[in-house]
């Protein structure tokens, strides 16, 4: 079977975000399948695809909203109302439909379609129509969109995604309709998107590129370490909960550091706060902290954060969203979403490090995934058949 996996950019090699590495462990498990799998995007500008003789290219484009000029992000506002267009999807129409198909024909003949996310699927919507297709819902982006509209510090940005909602939820209804089977990344999730069947849907539990980690002790350089795309909505509304709430109540001599490419306007003033901002290993960096927190408070999918944290054996804090799609959470792992409780437990962890054998919660997760892919292909192979008869 050969599936063309359509993503808004493809693999490069570099995991840096949680998007990026589901997308690696979606298609790895996809290929231990049997599947031949093509991968079609765009690159980030000045990185190759990871893979060039399975990838076809669109061109090299950068859809970051804080990477944007003020003029850039009013053209893609303006486009998107003139279009009737998502924001996230008209930043990929930097080409065609007809050069879309030109991509398509040189991947060869194809017996249907991964969509993965609803950015790609929902900006060339109309081209994936005649062959069967798989829908990757990594979240469900409207109910993400109501959050940050709630979230919102401005009335221009709370309209904007409200828009935003409104459409995701129209584009996503017919993505989930027409596809013959739906991967989501977290069980609630399926009944969000109206695929709870098992005949409709199923769940990918993922793993990270995360390799085994070192044996012996670790060097601890401070009590907590967070790292993320602070800039995607979700995540800031996290990273604010536990600035706000959080960190508060944490003594003055708890060293935090955190990761990331920061927005403008985040600050703390408690005085173990460091922004280190970005670091050449994530997984030393992470691994250097005595306990992490997992503080996730919006956004639907799953977060790679955890699921990271859990493979390394790491102990952690975790609010309930953090612990979406996860079913095995490790002996090692608080649960609480009360801020002064948080921190409690942060600095009881920090006083007394523990670590645990993460093997077999990522045995357990790869054994998972690839029984899920399966579900998925075999729902598909008869519509392929169907297609091709």
């Amino acid at each position: 079977m050969h599936l063309l996996f359509a993503t808004s950019i493809v693999p490069d090699g570099a995991l840096a975000s949680g998007y990026e590495i589901a997308n690696a462990a979606i298609i790895a498990a996809l290929r231990r399948a049997g599947v031949r799998v093509t991968v079609i995007g765009f690159t980030w500008p000045g990185k190759p695809a990871a893979d060039p003789e399975n990838t076809v290219v669109l061109g090299a484009i950068d859809v970051r909203t804080d990477n944007a000029s003020a003029r850039q992000k009013l053209a893609w506002v303006g486009k998107a109302l003139l279009s009737g267009l998502t924001f996230a999807s008209v930043k990929l129409r930097a080409v065609s439909d007809s050069d879309v198909l030109a991509v398509i024909e040189q991947a060869g003949p194809v017996d249907g379609y991964v969509l993965n996310s609803v950015q790609f699927a929902g900006a060339f919507e109309k081209l994936f129509t005649e062959r069967p297709s798989i829908f990757v819902a990594h979240n469900v982006e409207y109910l993400s969109a109501r959050e940050n509209a709630a979230a919102a510090g401005s009335l221009f940005q709370r309209l904007l995604f409200r828009r935003e909602a409104r459409l995701l939820k129209a584009v996503e209804e017919r993505l989930c309709r027409r596809a013959r089977f739906v991967f989501t990344l977290a069980e609630e999730d399926r009944a969000a998107l109206g695929v709870a069947s098992d005949n409709r849907s199923a769940v990918l539990p993922l793993v990270t590129g995360t390799h085994t980690p070192p044996k012996g002790p670790r060097r601890i350089d401070c009590d907590a370490a967070l790292i993320g795309t602070w800039t995607w909505q979700p995540n800031r509304i996290g990273l604010d909960w536990f600035l706000g709430k959080v960190v508060p109540h944490l003594r003055p001599d708890f060293r935090i550091r955190i990761a990331g490419h920061m927005p403008s306007g985040v600050a703390s003033k408690h005085p173990g706060v460091e922004f280190v901002g970005r670091v050449p290993d994530a997984q030393a960096f992470v691994r250097s902290a005595a306990v992490i927190p997992l503080i996730s408070t919006a956004g639907s999918g799953v977060q790679l954060k955890t699921i990271e944290t859990f493979e390394l054996g790491l102990p952690s804090v975790a609010t309930s969203r953090s612990l979406r799609g996860i079913d095995h959470r490790p002996a090692n792992c608080v649960v609480t979403d009360d801020p002064v409780a948080f921190a409690k437990a942060l600095e009881a962890a920090a006083a007394d490090i523990r670590d645990v054998d993460g093997s077999a919660f990522r045995g357990s997760q790869v054994k998972a995934l690839d029984a899920a892919i399966r579900l998925g292909l075999e729902e598909l192979e008869p519509a392929r058949q169907e297609a091709f008869a």
